[in-house]
């Protein structure tokens, strides 16, 4: 049987990077592939996007030629609408997208009022940590923060501006997950994903809060295969 490949997009701030640890925690039903924007790690280089319209359209091809066969996506937060507008644009192809699955994240008509966008750097590290509930340990250092805070300005930017570029809902499985302690989403803002799409919704509630991800990821990945295994 040939692999599912799970196309992983970062939340704000992260790369590739935080999904490879992943393909050892999954069995050989599935395949992570981890997406790699600009401006971070190995592509540091390159402007990072500002706009998940834009985002989506320069990530497409890429991930179009690591795919083959069918294809889930998982995002969390930004990387969670960032998923859904790739899986519209994949299914626009005629790709055999099996699921989606989102993570921390309101429906995507939900616009976000409590924004960062704009303030000083302290006050915008402030009101993101105020968001994720969690600290990035490489933002307490000088040269690593000064790296960092630019990608993290614009992933930011990009997702309290976000509007979705459709309003048909997906014809595709979607699964949401909504960690019972996080306090920037909630249980009834994870379920306004079920207006997202023509398919069957499953919403799933987990330990920890908005960054449960980073402490369980072995337990995420159970619930996602058992997701798709369903599907």
């Amino acid at each position: 049987m040939q692999p599912t490949s799970l196309v992983c997009v970062p939340f704000a701030g992260a790369g590739a990077s935080f999904f490879h640890p992943w393909a050892a925690l999954v069995g050989e039903r599935l395949r992570i592939v981890a997406l790699q924007p600009p401006g971070r790690e190995w592509r540091l280089a390159e402007e990072p996007y500002t706009d998940v319209a834009t985002a989506a359209d320069g990530l497409l091809p890429g991930l179009v030629e690591q795919v083959d066969g069918p294809v889930a996506l998982f995002g969390h937060s930004l990387g969670a609408v960032l998923a859904y507008e790739l899986a519209h644009r994949l299914v626009a192809r005629g790709a055999p997208v099996t699921r989606l699955i989102v993570s921390g994240s309101p429906g995507p008509w939900t616009a976000r009022t409590n924004r960062a966008t704009g303030l000083a750097d302290d006050d915008f590290l402030l009101r993101v940590r105020e968001f994720a509930g969690y600290d990035h340990e490489a933002l307490a250092d000088e040269e690593m923060r000064e790296l960092i805070l630019p990608i993290l300005r614009a992933d930011v930017e990009m997702h309290e501006n976000y509007r979705p570029g459709c309003d048909e809902p997906l014809p595709v499985p979607i699964t949401a997950v909504h960690g019972r302690d996080d306090e920037l989403v909630t249980t009834a803002q994870t379920g306004e994903w079920s207006k997202a799409t023509s398919g069957e919704f499953t919403q799933v509630e987990v330990d920890g809060g908005h960054m449960y991800l980073t402490e369980d990821a072995a337990g995420l990945l159970r619930l996602v295969e058992s997701e798709l295994a369903r599907g």
